[in-house]
């Protein structure tokens, strides 16, 4: 008889599912999508498994991802949320919508803040967050007056597209503060909505030097719900402000994973 295989030394990671978006490859073949930065985020920062959600309601439930997944990555995406979601009509001015990933996101989010469970918001994950607990958005903040232009620029390569573009200013002693360690960050910006009415939960801690607001957490959420407008997924591993926010996040989710083993455990 032989041996028994040697046991993996390696800790099973806790499982991050990122929120995917609907993409078509050659302009024809439907496919869900995630870049490649939120794995790599995901995985070499956070310390964990990175998993990618199909956002469609036909495929998955809120349910069964919420006992699969240990935290989840509100990525950013092209479409937008519906305006129906907050009881506006839809224009031109808003954009491509994923009515799917509306049906999925938005009660994900509900359920998260109830139980406790983690989450990253980032760019439209940062509004989804604000329209799940009731908050509203502009359509274009670059036409509102005195506002920037924050939509990514047009041309150039990935790295001026994502390079540093403005300042954020954090709450003074505020959550965003105390894990940068410092009032002011730079960061990219990619983004043409923002949010408007923030929700009643929904606390605003960073903005833009326009008065656009870039960071938010969930006032008396009892699990890690930071979310902001900016892409921190994009050189995640050396950013300064990226790396300390998917650690955070990562130490999150290994928390929530390891809780759950213990009540398994104890079943």
């Amino acid at each position: 008889m032989g041996s028994p295989p040697p046991e993996d030394p390696r800790p099973m990671r806790p499982v991050v599912g990122i929120i995917s978006n609907s993409h078509l490859i050659n302009d024809e073949y439907p496919a869900h999508a995630g870049g490649a930065m939120n794995s790599a985020a995901v995985a070499h920062v956070s310390d964990c498994l990175p998993l990618l959600i199909p956002s469609d309601p036909s495929l998955v439930a809120v349910d069964e991802l919420l006992e699969t997944c240990d935290g989840f990555l509100l990525t950013g995406g092209r479409p937008n949320v519906h305006p129906e979601e907050y009881g506006e009509e839809a224009t031109p001015a808003h954009g491509s919508f994923d009515r799917s990933r509306d049906a999925i996101t938005l009660p994900l989010i509900r359920a998260c803040v109830e139980r406790g469970q983690p989450f990253l918001g980032v760019c439209r994950g940062f509004q989804e967050v604000n329209v799940a607990l009731g908050g509203t958005l502009y359509p274009e903040i670059r036409e509102l007056p005195g506002r920037d232009n924050h939509r990514m620029p047009p041309d150039g390569t990935l790295e001026q597209k994502f390079a540093l573009r403005h300042k954020v200013t954090f709450t003074e002693g505020g959550p965003f503060h105390r894990l940068m360690g410092a009032r002011e960050v730079m960061t990219n910006t990619l983004h043409g909505q923002g949010i408007k009415d923030a929700a009643p939960r929904i606390a605003i801690d960073g903005v833009a030097p326009d008065g656009t607001p870039e960071a938010i957490y969930v006032r008396g959420a009892t699990g890690f719900t930071l979310s902001v407008q900016w892409h921190p997924e994009w050189n995640a591993a050396n950013d300064p402000v990226s790396r300390p926010l998917f650690r955070a996040f990562g130490e999150a989710v290994h928390a929530w994973a390891a809780r759950d083993r213990r009540t398994l455990r104890r079943a």
